[in-house]
């Protein structure tokens, strides 16, 4: 009997914090697999061979264990682009990501001409205190120069065990010469969830779908409530562009924040009795006002969840550009001290029964994002972006072979030129102003 543990993904998820990808991931007691054939043990005793032939005769030594990962991610290769190995340390990245919680500085930092850039600093941490700024560049870590260290590396050392010291050494513009920072990490909320009033609606953006979302979620829900007052608010954008998933138990919960009842969704794996449903409780958060939820070609799997379980039960309008199209669940099998094993087990259903996979959500009312000239004018940045472009991907259960891949997954750094956050607001505004009655919240805003 297999055992595995009992952590849910969705989604492939990198970012400035930590980069790592993530699948839309289950973790539940699973059935003993059948007994493979004398043909397969065959075949197992030619990989063996060939495996000797290559640890014996090959020009160099090679590292038998690397070896080992190889072939198991050949084999997993071959399935679909989400099954994959991870290794000791990939698991645990993962579940850091996941947990949203690890021992750190608390900066957001990525990588500019071979040293470390200050995106910025995270509000009540070790690096916010210290007084570290954005545009920063750390051009050495306890003496040791970030020059010709990747950015996943960089990051990795300023990780660590919760009260142990780090010195940083400081690049600022307009100071002669560079500084040192000492530090002592501490334990770094995640935040994935942000939020602030645009007039009298409530704007909140999901970046990703760790443990921490929901309650991210509620707590938003409930200051813009008491900061514009709930007979003032006129509704709620939820902002799920270029999210790419995290946590499936996460997605549910959110998608149950605005409903009252019904479905949210279905999982079907190979036999039938994997089939799992998913229903909503009593108690909408929103308490009936409208809900807009912004998609693009960047917001995968959890994200999906999210939106077509509230366009599948018309509590929201989805607006913005088709999305990625990931629709499959993956199991994450511990293996002991040898990482683990991530393996797509599942097709996951919006409540009316649709599949998603290399298909998307297509939005209920569709506005494109213009490019800004520079990106426009590289057609390369116009290749699809979705599921149905990875090589291997699924086919969706009796399609016409005729798969959509998701739109440029594309968010204006200015939001005064976001043309789907405007329509959005737009839209919830003109609601109030020009509606002769008010929006029937088990129906969502009317299109």
């Amino acid at each position: 009997m297999i055992r595995k543990a009992s952590l849910l993904l969705a989604g492939a998820a990198a970012g400035a914090i930590v980069a790592l990808s993530l699948t839309q991931t289950q973790f539940f007691t699973g059935s003993e697999a059948n007994a493979a054939s004398a043909d397969t043990y065959r075949e197992l005793n030619l990989f063996g061979d060939v495996f000797e032939r290559i640890r014996s005769d090959y020009v160099e030594t090679p590292d038998e264990t690397k070896l080992i990962e190889s072939a198991i991610n050949g084999m997993l290769a071959g399935l679909d682009p989400h099954s994959s190995y991870l290794s000791p340390k990939n698991f645990k990245d993962m579940q850091v990501q996941t947990s949203g919680k690890f021992g750190g500085l608390g900066i957001e930092v990525t990588m500019e001409e071979g040293v470390i850039k200050v995106v910025s600093p995270i509000d009540n941490t070790p690096a916010a205190r210290a007084g570290i700024l954005a545009n920063d560049l750390i051009t050495a870590l306890d003496g040791e120069q970030v020059e010709g260290m990747t950015l996943n590396e960089a990051v990795d050392k300023m990780r660590g065990p919760i009260n142990t010291p780090i010195t940083l050494t400081i690049k600022r513009e307009n100071v002669e010469k560079p500084f040192d920072v000492k530090l002592v990490r501490e334990e770094i909320t995640i935040d994935s969830v942000r939020y602030h009033r645009e007039g009298n609606i409530g704007y909140i953006r999901v970046t990703a779908f760790n443990e921490q979302s929901f309650d991210g979620l509620k707590d938003a829900i409930d200051s813009l409530d008491k900061e514009i007052g709930k007979d003032n608010e006129k509704g709620f954008i939820i902002d799920l562009r270029n999210n790419p998933g995290g946590l499936l138990d996460q997605a549910i919960a959110i998608s149950d924040a605005f409903l009252d009842r019904g479905e949210i969704v279905s999982t079907r794996g190979r036999h039938a009795d994997e089939t799992q449903r998913y229903n909503a409780h009593s108690g909408d958060l929103a308490a009936g006002r409208p809900v807009i939820v912004l998609v693009n070609g960047g917001s995968a799997s959890a994200s999906e969840i999210v939106a077509g379980a509230l366009q599948d039960q018309r509590r929201a309008t989805i607006v913005g550009t088709r999305s990625f199209g990931k629709g499959s669940v993956q199991t994450i099998i511990p293996l002991g001290a040898n990482g683990a094993l991530r393996l797509t087990t599942a097709r996951y259903y919006t409540p009316s029964g649709r599949s998603i996979q290399a298909k998307g959500i297509d939005p209920d009312i569709v506005v494109n994002q213009e490019l800004p000239p520079d990106l426009a004018a590289d057609q390369t940045n116009l290749e699809p972006r979705g599921e149905a472009s990875l090589k291997g991907h699924l086919q969706i259960e009796g399609g016409d072979g005729k798969e959509k891949s998701g739109s440029l997954a594309y968010i204006p750094p200015n939001p005064d030129d976001d043309k789907q956050l405007h329509y959005a607001l737009d839209l919830l505004n003109g609601l109030q102003v020009n509606s002769e009655f008010p929006p029937d919240p088990s129906r969502g805003i009317p299109n």
